[in-house]
């Protein structure tokens, strides 16, 4: 990784994790007021001082590194990046429920190369650079690998919240839970850590920006899965907001089919 040494870089991507957790757990299950920004997408004091906290983290640790996040916005630099989304999920946090997470990631040449999902409230935690993932929750940590489904009709999915789902696609989302095996909807970040551990095959979303899918690059690929755009496309910054997680490139293909076909 050239001026960055890799686990350095996997350490210090957790210190920002843990650092973060401990915010959002000290606002979680309080009184808490939400606000709306311009896209009507809920935001909170803790959103805005997580990201506060590890920007200036970031800025002492790798002072030439460019940051992208959620609520303050930024640039990338030509090099390294860091990407961050403080809480993921934040309506279910506003609503004292314990899916939300913290989304570290590293960019190489606005390539991910690094990405974390945390859930601090379930003390469980992804990380993963594009070879290999682990999972820490408890005292367990081992690699994960992600599951060998290749068809839809056999497929565990996750997809995007009805009412957050743009009307045009709710008949694309609607027809792919009725294929497969079983559907479930809103899990936000922490769908794709479960992909990442086997314990579902697909995620199908819309509505994310590059702080919401950058980070996951790596925990998925690490694992052996695929997540790329609908049209199955790389992710990158400019990449949109529709996105497909796989356990494998069959099952991604077949996906990315069915939604073209509807």
């Amino acid at each position: 990784m050239n001026s960055v040494d890799h686990e350095q870089a996997l350490e210090f991507a957790q210190y920002l994790a843990d650092v973060g957790g401990q915010i959002a757990l000290r606002y979680f299950r309080t009184s808490l007021e939400i606000s709306c920004k311009p896209d009507q997408s809920p935001v909170t004091a803790a959103d805005f001082e997580i990201e506060s906290t590890l920007r200036r983290l970031i800025r002492e640790r790798y002072p030439r590194h460019g940051i992208i996040g959620e609520e303050y916005g930024g640039m990338p630099a030509s090099d390294y990046s860091w990407v961050v989304d403080p809480l993921d999920g934040t309506l279910s946090f506003a609503m004292g429920n314990p899916l939300f997470g913290i989304l570290v990631g590293l960019l190489f040449h606005h390539e991910p190369i690094i990405g974390l999902i945390d859930l601090p409230a379930l003390k469980e935690r992804w990380i993963g650079d594009g070879k290999l993932t682990k999972f820490t929750g408890g005292d367990q940590v081992h690699v994960v690998k992600a599951g060998r489904c290749h068809s839809i009709e056999e497929a565990r999915l996750y997809v995007s919240t009805p009412h957050l789902t743009p009307s045009s696609e709710r008949p694309l989302i609607n027809a792919l839970c009725q294929r497969a095996a079983v559907a479930q909807h809103g899990c936000d970040c922490y769908a794709y850590g479960l992909l990442a551990s086997g314990h579902c095959d697909l995620v199908v979303e819309s509505g994310l920006g590059p702080c919401d899918y950058l980070p996951l690059v790596p925990v998925i690929r690490g694992a052996g899965g695929w997540i790329a755009d609908w049209q199955g496309d790389p992710l990158g910054l400019n990449s949109g907001e529709r996105i497909i997680a796989a356990a494998n490139r069959p099952l991604l293909d077949a996906v990315i089919d069915a939604l073209a076909a509807s």
